[in-house]
C-alpha cells in the first residue's frame, strides 16, 4: 500500500483521503464516536425508534437509546494540508446491511465497535470484514464504566484470527477514539509491510 501524501491535479494540490468505516452492532456507539472525532458537524441520518421496530429491532442492553442510523453516519478529520480522513459510520440493524457495500467501497479499514453487554452483535462485522479481506480491529467500547472481561477473553469470544487487535475505548471520549483509530492505522501498516515481504 502506497500512501504518497498529496496528488497534484492541474495546478491545485490535492490532499490523500483515507477511508476508514466504524461498524459494529445497533447501540455500541457508532454514532458517538464518528461525531466525537468529526472536525465538522458530522452528517447523521438518525431516527427516531418507532413502533414500526418492535419484534424487529433488539433493544435488550441499550437502556436509553432512542435512535438509529438508517444511513450511515459521516465525519471528517484534517490531519496536515495533505492528508484527509473520512469516517464512515455503518447502520448496525440487519435491515440496513444492504448498504455495507457501497461503505465499504475504498476503504482502508474498518474499527468494529463492541458492546460487552451484547458481544454477538458485532459477529455480522467482524465476519463481513474477513470475508471482504478488510482489515480491521475491534475496539470494545467501554461506556458504561465496566470492564468486566479481559481483552484476551474477547478476542477469544469473537475467534479473532490471531493478530487482530483488541483495543479497549471510550467512544465519548476523543482521546480514546483517536487511539483506536490510531492503532487501526498501525495495524493496516504492518499487514501491508508484511505483504511486501
Amino acid at each position: 500500500m502506497d500512501f504518497e501524501r498529496s496528488e497534484t491535479v492541474g495546478e491545485i494540490e490535492v490532499p490523500l483521503a483515507l477511508k476508514i468505516l466504524v461498524a459494529g452492532g445497533f447501540g455500541a456507539g457508532k454514532t458517538t464516536m464518528v461525531g466525537v472525532l468529526s472536525e465538522i458537524p458530522p452528517l447523521s441520518t438518525e431516527e427516531v425508534l418507532s413502533d414500526v421496530g418492535i419484534g424487529v429491532d433488539d433493544l435488550s442492553g441499550t437502556d436509553r437509546k432512542e435512535t438509529t442510523t438508517v444511513a450511515m453516519d459521516f465525519g471528517r478529520i484534517t490531519l496536515k494540508d495533505d492528508l484527509v480522513v473520512y469516517l464512515f459510520g455503518t447502520p448496525g440493524q440487519d435491515r440496513f446491511w444492504f448498504l455495507w457495500d457501497e461503505l465499504s467501497s475504498g476503504a482502508l479499514g474498518a474499527v468494529v465497535l463492541a458492546d460487552t453487554r451484547r458481544l454477538t452483535d458485532c459477529f455480522p462485522s467482524v465476519d463481513y470484514f474477513e470475508r471482504q479481506g478488510t482489515p480491521f480491529i475491534v475496539a470494545v467500547n467501554c461506556f458504561h464504566s465496566v470492564q468486566a472481561h479481559t481483552v484476551s477473553d474477547i478476542a477469544a469470544a469473537l475467534d479473532l484470527d490471531p493478530g487482530v487487535p483488541v483495543v479497549l475505548c471510550d467512544a465519548r471520549e476523543r482521546s480514546s477514539s483517536r487511539d483506536a483509530l490510531v492503532r487501526l492505522v498501525q495495524h493496516v501498516l504492518r499487514l501491508s509491510m508484511a505483504a511486501a515481504n
